[in-house]
């Protein structure tokens, strides 16, 4: 009966030194709560509360069952060694686990705040899950091979499981780590205009498996990650949002080639200042190309201020140049071919 008593005051210790060490872990975390860095957070709650409770409580049992007749026979495993080293492998893993969930988590929230694409935080997720399961396979194979018991089939199954998993899912991880590359190398974010392979349009998301682009014409297209890593990417909104916009112009031969470039630079000059969306510097300019088969061909060279106001400057520049050209009496030339006859 005194080793009874014995057992039940050990156990009786174990609950009040468990309860001892929680009140004394929350202390501690509302003192880590106190300073700026969050490591010292992540470290309270991955050996806190849960984990070192059970392992005291389970320590307690197995002292005390040292102090009960022994059971019968077949339950008589229960108290040997080699499990509680077992379960305290799991603790361990169980440390483990809250441990790296808590800093991806902290750390991938802070770095996914200075990004505006939902994909990081995703990837966060994806990374969170993926580590609590190889954490835990890990210590199962560990005190499977602890406690003796062939775990070679279950690795070569693991291995034809995960072979056949990746096959299977091919295109999904080349598009998932696609967008992994999106993120790291930045090649556009969201609200940039890009142009892959002849698509046009503004970026509206950049997902795990697709990145969604709105084209001008208001046409959503959902593009695979991995073709877009393997493609070549114009992105008009870097280093900066302005855009260079050319404008061909051509005259009639027998114009004045030195008023038609005055004219020409006048209404750039003009447009710039009077317009929102010309900008001043770099100044507007204009080029007499070349002479055409039947015009002279020029460019008028001009800034917009983003790259979504190339429409408007054209179409405000193109106005422009036919109202003074019909004031100044400039031909503006159509194809044309002259024909000799002879007779």
């Amino acid at each position: 009966m005194s080793d009874i008593r014995i057992a039940a005051g050990i156990i009786l210790i174990g609950i009040i030194a468990a309860y001892i060490v929680a009140r004394v872990f929350k202390w501690l975390q509302h003192r880590a709560d106190l300073t700026e860095s969050r490591f010292d957070d992540i470290l309270i709650l991955s050996i806190g509360k849960p984990p070192l409770i059970a392992g005291i409580l389970v320590f307690s049992f197995f002292l005390a069952m040292e102090y009960v007749p022994v059971p019968p026979e077949e339950y008589a495993w229960i108290i040997e060694g080699k499990f509680l080293n077992a379960v305290y492998i799991f603790l361990g893993a169980w440390v483990v686990t809250i441990f790296v969930e808590n800093f991806i988590k902290l750390y991938g929230q802070w770095l996914s705040a200075k990004t505006e694409s939902e994909l990081d935080d995703k990837i966060i997720d994806i990374l969170e899950i993926a580590a609590r399961y190889i954490i835990w396979f890990i210590a199962i194979l560990i005190v499977l091979s602890y406690l003796q018991i062939n775990i070679t089939p279950l690795i070569a199954a693991g291995g034809v499981f995960g072979l056949a998993v990746a096959l299977a899912a091919q295109d999904l991880i080349s598009n998932f780590f696609g967008g992994a590359l999106i993120l790291v190398d930045k090649p556009f974010v969201i609200g940039d205009r890009i142009k892959i392979d002849g698509y046009l349009g503004d970026v509206e998301s950049v997902g795990p498996r697709s990145t969604r682009i709105k084209t001008l014409d208001y046409q959503l297209l959902t593009i695979p990650n991995s073709k877009i890593a393997n493609s070549v990417v114009t992105n008009y909104a870097m280093p900066d949002v302005k855009l260079k916009v050319k404008i061909p112009v051509s005259v009639a031969y027998g114009s004045d080639i030195r008023q038609v470039k005055e004219i020409l630079l006048e209404i750039c000059r003009d447009a710039a200042a009077k317009t929102p969306y010309i900008l001043t510097a770099p100044a507007p300019n204009v080029y007499l190309l070349e002479f055409g088969a039947s015009s002279l061909d020029y460019m008028i060279v001009i800034w917009a201020k983003r790259f979504n106001m190339s429409w408007e400057i054209k179409d405000h520049i193109n106005f422009e140049i036919e109202r003074r050209f019909a004031e100044e009496g400039i031909e503006i030339p159509f194809p044309q071919m002259d024909v000799h006859m002879r007779t």
